[in-house]
């Protein structure tokens, strides 16, 4: 048997002489990377952390870029009632997103690229207080007010971006897609938005209603938590009487919260009614009800199903599939939206980025709804089995 001294000693002068393993490629390369392989870009799993891979732009500070889509993330999550950790969430979908890409985003479902249609630039998160509550809320209203308040990039070729129409004062504004934090950030986000368009009608994809009555409480910011952010709004006077919930599924105290739901505007699409009606049934209840009025869709991951969606604060069992919902989310294409979230991903609680994947999809779904005109249509297409029928 031949030592391992042996053959050190043996290619130790190959080694020496050439300067590289005797087993490698003889005549490496001179050439710079540019020359020998092109621009040097990211893979799925490298580069800086930016949804998809966009552009990252610290968008409060740097007023040069422009727009039509911004990402903007909220990590805040001190007015949970159940179990923490959203405030990690921009920061899981962002990991979620990761093969995910602007150049090979042709959805087959939605028969479109959204990023062909709009400029859509990661603007970074708000840096809110993880110890007072009232000004992380003034600090969410500021940054999204002063995002909003930005001209769009007025160079892309975008469908439904023509939000002229809605605003009071004519012009075109950006949207913004938000990445939650807990559920209580739609509060300073409707409050930005009331100046600029008025009343909003909301859909609301959520196992729970999240519109508990704000009564009680030893202080006034006690009262503002992610499941009464809702009233707040609507005593504030900023959502119509014309919002609608999705999902929902949650156990209450009694019928007289869903009474008090109703006063707050909202109707109700219960999980359950996926299975009688349908998801077209479903789609057309959500259109019916909202019209053309100016829309806010809020979506918290408890939606899904715990079995798809586990990172998040107060799961629910028994909620919809991921499919079913990305189906329900093309039907409602063409109706004015406003803006979007995506709140209450909590990764601490996600087994191998499950969560985190999805939310990221469902991102990208957003998009689709903010540059398309109506809802795709696919040709039906007879299958052989079908033929022989």
């Amino acid at each position: 048997m031949i030592s391992s001294e042996f053959l050190a000693l043996v290619f130790l002068p190959v080694v020496l002489a050439h300067g590289q393993h005797p087993f490698s490629d003889p005549s490496p390369s001179a050439e710079p990377w540019a020359t020998k392989y092109g621009p040097q870009y990211d893979l799925g799993y490298s580069g800086p952390l930016s949804f998809s891979h966009l552009p990252y732009t610290r968008c409060l500070d740097d007023t040069s870029e422009t727009f039509d889509i911004a990402i903007l993330g909220m990590p805040f999550d001190t007015a949970t009632s159940y179990r923490p950790g959203a405030r990690f969430g921009p920061y899981a979908i962002r990991s979620g997103s990761r093969r995910q890409g602007a150049t090979h985003a042709y959805a087959l479902n939605w028969q479109t690229n959204p990023y062909s249609f709009a400029k859509v630039l990661d603007c970074g998160d708000v840096p809110v207080s993880a110890y007072d509550n009232a000004l992380a809320v003034d600090q969410m209203e500021t940054a999204y007010m002063t995002l909003l308040g930005r001209p769009i990039n007025g160079t892309s070729d975008v469908h439904g971006m023509q939000t002229g129409k809605m605003a009071k004062d004519g012009v075109d504004h950006p949207r913004v897609i938000t990445l939650g934090g807990d559920h209580t950030i739609v509060l300073p986000i409707l409050r930005s938005l009331y100046p600029v368009y008025g009343p909003i009608s909301v859909i609301h994809f959520d196992a729970h209603i999240d519109t508990w009555p704000t009564l009680g409480g030893i202080t006034e910011q006690e009262k503002v938590t992610h499941g009464s952010f809702f009233t707040l709004a609507f005593e504030e006077g900023l959502m119509s009487n014309t919002s609608i919930h999705a999902g929902i599924r949650n156990k209450l105290e009694g019928p007289s919260l869903i009474e008090h739901d109703e006063a707050v505007g909202f109707e109700l699409i219960m999980a359950d009614d996926i299975d009688d009606f349908g998801t077209e049934d479903i789609i057309r209840q959500i259109r019916n009800r909202v019209g053309d009025s100016p829309v806010y869709l809020s979506f918290d991951i408890d939606t899904i199903d715990p079995g798809q969606a586990p990172a998040t604060g107060t799961p629910e069992p028994a909620g919809w599939t991921g499919r079913e919902t990305k189906r329900i989310l093309r039907g409602l294409a063409g109706l004015n939206f406003v803006g979007a979230d995506i709140v209450e991903v909590a990764p601490a609680y996600d087994n191998a980025d499950i969560t985190g994947i999805l939310a990221a999809g469902l991102v990208d779904d957003f998009l689709s709804l903010f540059v398309v005109d109506k809802p795709p249509v696919r040709q039906k297409k007879r299958g052989a089995l079908k033929d022989e029928l």
